[in-house]
C-alpha cells in the first residue's frame, strides 16, 4: 500500500504509553518519507522536558538535542520554550557529535523563553528524593537526579531564568543565579531536612554520575574529566557554594551560545509558509504528562501533542499527532505496572538484556503489551498515524515457546470490568488485567521488509494490537477515518522497518 499524506505540516511525534517507546528512531523515517518533496521537514524541534528524556536515533543517543540531528537534511535544530535546558549540558552533548561530523552549532536555535536549568536544580532534586525516603519514610521515585522538576518549579513559581539573559550581562545573570542558589541551599537544609554528610556526597554522586555518563568523550579527549568535577562546586561549609565559580561557569557556558539564541514561533511561522514540515519531539509520553499522570510517577511537563503550539509559540491549528509504542510495556520508576511480567519468566529475561533507560541507564520493568493504555491516549488525546517498535524482540527460543498475551481490560477482585484507565491511582493500584493470548512465533523477524513475509502468528499479533486498541478507544463504534499503523518496527537499525502493513480496518478483520 502507498503511504497515505501527512494531514499537517506540524507533526507531533509522541509516546502512547510510560515512556521509552522508541520515539527518537520515528524522525529519520519522516524525514525519509518526505525527503526530496515540497513538504520536507526542515525543522526537527524538542517541546518539552530537558535531559531527564533520552532518545536513540541512528545509533546516536541523545538527551537535550533533537533527533534530527543525525539528518543533515535538517536544516534547523529546535529547543522550544517549553524546554529546560543547562547549557553545560547542550555543550557534553554538542561538541562529542560534532567531533563525530556532525553539524549542530550552525543549526541549533534555542528559544529565548526556553528555562535555564543548573546545579542548584540538581540538588534540589536530590534533595526531594532524600527528603522522601528518609523524613517522609516512601518508597524512592527514582528520579534522573537531573533537576527537571524543580527547573519548572521555579517557572510556576516566577523565578524564571530564560535563555535570552545570557544575552545581557554577566552582573544580572550572576544575580539572578545568587537568589536561586539562596532559595535552593534554604530548601536543602530546612525543608528537606538533608544532613550535612548527604549534603556533601550529593556532589560526589554527580561528578560519578557525570563522568560515567561522558565516558566516551573523555576517553576520546573532547573533555577532561575535570569538566564533570563537580565538587569544586561545594562551599567551604555546609550548604554553601562557591557562587563566583558556579557563575563563571554557567555564563561561560550560556554566553557562548548567545548567537544560537532567537525566537522559534517565528522560525516555524517562516518555515511553514515556505511549505516545510515542521517535527515536534516530545520527552515522556502521554501517561506521564503532569496533569493526566500518575503522581508521584509523572513529569513535571505537559507531554503530548498540544503542547506542541505552546512550546513554539503559535496559533493551534491542525497538527498531525504520531503515536509510539513497543510491541511490549516498560516502565522505569516506582510506576504500577498492571501488565508486569513475572521476572521468572524467560521472556522477561531476555527483555530485561535489552532494556535500560536511555537517559539514566536504569534497568526497566517488563510487561505484557497494555492496549487499555494505548486505546486511551486514542481516546482522549488522538493520533492519525503510529508506529510499533521491537516486534522482533518478541521471537522466542530457548526455554520459551509459549503464547504472547495482550491486555484487553481490568478487573478488580469483584470482577468488575474496567475497559478504561481509572483516574484515580488508588484505584488503578487494586486491578489486574485481562489477557488474551496470541501464538507466537520462532522465525527470525528482524529481516523482514514486507508484512506479508511476517510469519502468520506475528501478523496476527500485530493485527490483535491494533484491534485491541481501537476497542478500547471506541468500542464497536468505529470512526470512518481510523489511525494508521504506518511503520513496524522489526529491529533498531534504521533500515529495519516495515512500511506496507495493511490498512487498519484489515488488520481488524486479520484478528
Amino acid at each position: 500500500m502507498s503511504l497515505s499524506p501527512f494531514s499537517s505540516q506540524l507533526i507531533a511525534d509522541v509516546g502512547i504509553s510510560f515512556g521509552d517507546e522508541g520515539k527518537g528512531r520515528l524522525i529519520p523515517e519522516v524525514v525519509e518519507e518526505l525527503r526530496d518533496t515540497p513538504r520536507s521537514v526542515s525543522t526537527v524541534l524538542k517541546v518539552n522536558g530537558g535531559a531527564n528524556s533520552g532518545h536513540t536515533a541512528g545509533g546516536i543517543k541523545l538527551n537535550l538535542l533533537p533527533a534530527g540531528v543525525v539528518e543533515n537534511t535538517v536544516k534547523y535544530l529546535g529547543m522550544g520554550a517549553g524546554v529546560v535546558a543547562d547549557p553545560r549540558k547542550i555543550w557534553w552533548e554538542t561538541r562529542p557529535l560534532e567531533k563525530k561530523g556532525y553539524s549542530i552549532l550552525p543549526r541549533l536555535v534555542i528559544d529565548e523563553r526556553t528555562l535555564v536549568s543548573d546545579l542548584t536544580h540538581r540538588l534540589l532534586d536530590l534533595a526531594w528524593e532524600d527528603y522522601r525516603v528518609n523524613v517522609l519514610r516512601e518508597e524512592p521515585r527514582g528520579s534522573t537526579g537531573r533537576g527537571i522538576t524543580p527547573a519548572y518549579l521555579d517557572e510556576v513559581g516566577q523565578w524564571q531564568v530564560y535563555f535570552a539573559d545570557f544575552r545581557g550581562t554577566r552582573e544580572a545573570f550572576a544575580k539572578k543565579l545568587a537568589a536561586r542558589a539562596d532559595r535552593a541551599l534554604r530548601t536543602i537544609q530546612h525543608v528537606c531536612q538533608v544532613s550535612a554528610a548527604t549534603w556533601s556526597g550529593f556532589f560526589d554522586k554527580l561528578t560519578a554520575a557525570e563522568q560515567r555518563a561522558n565516558a566516551e568523550a573523555i576517553e576520546a579527549g573532547v573533555f577532561g574529566k575535570e569538566e564533570f568535577d563537580f565538587i569544586r562546586f561545594r562551599g567551604a561549609e555546609p550548604f554553601t557554594l562557591n557562587l563566583e565559580l558556579l557563575a563563571d561557569v554557567y555564563w561561560k557556558a550560556g554566553s557562548t551560545l548567545a548567537g544560537n539564541v532567537g525566537e522559534v514561533r517565528e522560525l516555524a511561522l517562516r518555515e511553514m509558509a515556505a511549505g516545510h514540515t515542521i517535527i515536534g519531539e516530545f520527552g515522556q509520553s502521554f501517561w506521564l504528562d503532569k496533569r493526566h499522570g500518575f503522581s508521584p510517577n509523572q513529569t513535571a511537563s505537559h507531554t503530548y501533542a498540544p503542547e506542541m503550539f505552546e512550546s513554539i509559540g503559535i496559533p493551534v491549528q491542525t497538527i498531525h499527532t504520531f503515536g509510539v509504542a513497543k510491541a511490549y510495556d516498560t516502565k522505569v520508576g516506582t510506576h504500577t505496572f498492571i501488565t508486569q511480567m513475572d521476572d521468572a519468566h524467560p521472556l522477561a529475561a531476555r527483555l530485561k538484556q535489552i532494556e535500560f533507560g536511555t537517559s539514566t541507564g536504569r534497568q526497566r520493568m517488563v510487561g505484557w503489551y497494555d492496549a487499555v493504555e494505548k486505546g486511551d491516549a486514542l481516546r482522549y488525546g488522538g493520533y492519525q498515524d503510529f508506529m510499533l517498535n521491537k516486534l522482533d524482540a518478541l521471537t522466542y527460543g530457548g526455554e520459551w515457546k509459549g503464547d504472547l498475551q495482550i491486555c484487553v481490560a481490568y478487573e478488580d477482585a469483584a470482577g468488575k470490568r474496567y475497559n478504561h484507565v481509572p483516574r484515580h491511582e488508588a484505584v488503578r493500584k487494586t486491578l489486574r488485567p485481562v489477557f488474551v493470548k496470541c501464538p507466537g512465533w520462532s522465525e527470525d523477524v528482524s529481516g523482514v521488509r514486507r508484512f506479508a513475509d511476517l510469519p502468520r502468528n506475528a501478523q496476527r499479533y500485530v493485527a490483535l494490537m491494533v484491534k485491541s486498541l481501537l476497542d478500547v478507544a471506541y468500542g464497536d463504534r468505529l470512526p470512518a477515518v481510523l489511525p494508521n499503523l504506518r511503520y513496524l518496527g522489526v529491529g533498531p537499525l534504521p533500515s529495519q522497518i516495515i512500511k506496507d502493513v495493511p490498512a487498519t480496518a484489515e488488520l481488524v478483520k486479520l484478528a
